[in-house]
């Protein structure tokens, strides 16, 4: 990519990405704590992703001042990307795990040790297409090569968005299920608040990607790309409210008490949501 005078169509935000970088850092350590404390190892995606958004939006702001620095835009532009995918793993691995902590895998349309499997796979596939077309763009030198890197960032991203579409009818379609079921009598997990969680995070995810989508399908010259504040309303605010709503998913005390419940009740195993689980990923 040849230099430039300023690879942004404006003046980048310091005080915006300061305020992100701050949140995202608090949002962050709050994960990395809980996930230790808990040992729910299938989180560590958030606390990782929440880290790529600090790098990025702290290369943002220093681009007002650096606005020539390739660099600094190349790894502002991947991070702040390729973040959410990580989101995405962990919100994948939750569905499963509230299967397995209600004993009710069987109403799963998908067989459970294929769950994780299936969308933790295509969502590693986003991030390595994504990221393939970040390293395009950023060693573009030719309008060819700047449109080739587009289209790959642009098809990873409209693969999340089926992904992420398939993967709420899976949960709807369990929930119907389960729902009246002799194994939502059975236990006293709330489980229906926690998959209500996740619709709302599966949302803002997708709400995300789809804005993504038509910021890479319009182009270079189009008002989103020309502009700062849609990626702050429509990617950083998101994405901190995901993060922020994750919280509340280190639920080790009822997890146990639910764990318990599957072994009086039906004599198995019942897996544990905040421990991984080989099998489920």
């Amino acid at each position: 990519m040849a230099e430039k005078e300023s690879y942004y169509d404006y003046e980048p935000s310091v005080a915006a990405a300061g305020i992100f970088v701050a949140i995202f850092a608090i949002l962050g350590v709050m994960h990395f704590f809980q996930t230790f404390r808990t040992r729910t190892w299938f989180c560590i995606p958030f606390g990782l992703g929440a880290l790529l958004e600090v790098i990025g939006y702290l290369c943002r702001g220093l681009g007002n001042s650096k606005p020539d620095v390739l660099i600094l835009y190349i790894i502002q532009t991947l991070f702040i990307l390729l973040a959410p995918i990580l989101f995405a793993a962990s919100v994948y691995m939750f569905l499963a795990r509230i299967m397995r902590a209600t004993n009710a895998t069987h109403h799963s349309i998908i067989r459970i040790n294929w769950v994780t499997k299936i969308f933790v796979g295509g969502d590693v596939l986003c991030f390595v297409i994504q990221g393939a077309g970040g390293g395009i763009l950023a060693g573009a030198d030719t309008q060819t090569s700047l449109d080739l890197g587009k289209g790959v960032i642009l098809t990873g991203l409209c693969l999340q968005v089926v992904i992420f579409a398939f993967f709420m009818v899976v949960a709807a379609i369990w929930q119907k299920q389960m729902r009246g079921s002799e194994e939502d009598e059975m236990t006293s997990f709330n489980w229906l608040i926690y998959l209500q969680m996740l619709y709302v995070v599966s949302v803002l995810i997708t709400v995300r990607n789809l804005f993504r989508v038509i910021e890479y399908a319009m182009g270079p010259d189009a008002y989103l790309l020309m502009n700062e504040w849609p990626i702050y309303v429509f990617d950083a605010f998101l994405m901190a409210i995901v993060l922020a709503i994750c919280t509340r998913w280190y639920v080790a005390d009822a997890m146990r008490k639910a764990q318990n419940e599957g072994k009086d009740n039906e004599g198995n195993n019942v897996e544990m949501l905040t421990q991984s689980d080989a099998g489920a990923c």
